[in-house]
């Protein structure tokens, strides 16, 4: 796999194709405000795409493009597709978003809290803020990963220059 990723540095694009056919969106390293300014942040110490672990992957609901405006649309066997240049992760949600509250952590542990998961595996975890526009909740959805393929065209998009 490739080294871990500097924090704000971009590392992968994720496409939910529920989300539309031009949905996708570079996923950075860390969740500092300023990161999640231009994409989805993947929370440090949780595992990298395709390891067993939880590669959990936070995103705004609205501001800043707006990437998880369609979360609570996410439905039990949706493909969240993440390339990271070299490798196709394909993962399906396991179950409709679930909402709690910030300080839930839990949610993104190796075995994640509350989910339909009970043993190790290699799972993703999507968070954004609930309601729409306010930040009082968590929503949050699991998925585990179902095939990996060699990624096609080299890096995606987003990183060549």
């Amino acid at each position: 796999g490739l080294p871990a990723p500097r924090a704000g540095e971009p590392f992968a694009v994720l496409r939910i194709p529920r989300f539309g056919r031009d949905w996708d969106w570079p996923v950075l390293e860390g969740t500092a405000v300023a990161t999640l300014k231009r994409g989805l942040g993947h929370y440090p110490g949780t595992a990298l795409p395709g390891r067993t672990g939880n590669f959990a992957v936070a995103g705004h609901r609205r501001t800043y493009g707006d990437p998880f405006k369609d979360f609570p649309r996410l439905r039990t066997g949706d493909a969240v597709v993440l390339t990271d240049g070299t490798t196709r992760y394909t993962y399906r949600i396991a179950r409709s978003p679930f909402r709690t509250v910030p300080s839930d952590t839990g949610v993104i542990d190796a075995v994640p809290d509350k989910s339909p998961f009970t043993r190790p595996g290699r799972y993703l975890t999507l968070t954004t803020c609930e309601p729409e526009w306010g930040s009082s909740h968590r929503l949050i959805a699991w998925a585990r990963l179902e095939s990996t393929a060699p990624a096609t065209h080299g890096k995606p998009a987003a990183f060549r220059s």
